[in-house]
């Protein structure tokens, strides 16, 4: 498979391994939220999207942090209605 290019097919795939992991990992992530330990919590599973997102987008586009931003933003920001210390 050829590797993405385009910085739209980037995001939206960062942002598909995010919505993915967030799924399938509802419970954990509202218990790491509310104990302020998600990126603990998620370690595993967020390392094995940023690879599979790494093996299918080109290295200038991986360097542009898109896979992160969307952890933030679908992992952390749509769940600003759990009771936390953080917020």
């Amino acid at each position: 498979m050829p590797l993405i290019e385009t910085e739209e097919a980037a995001r939206r795939l960062a942002r598909a391994i995010a919505s993915d992991l967030s799924l399938y990992n509802e419970e954990k992530i509202v218990q790491g939220i509310q104990n302020d330990d998600l990126f603990t919590v998620l370690a595993e599973e967020i390392e094995e999207g940023r690879a599979l997102y790494k093996s299918r987008v080109s290295p200038d586009l991986y360097a542009k942090n898109f896979y992160d931003r969307a952890i933030v933003d679908i992992l952390v920001k749509s769940k600003g209605h759990v009771k936390s210390k953080i917020w």
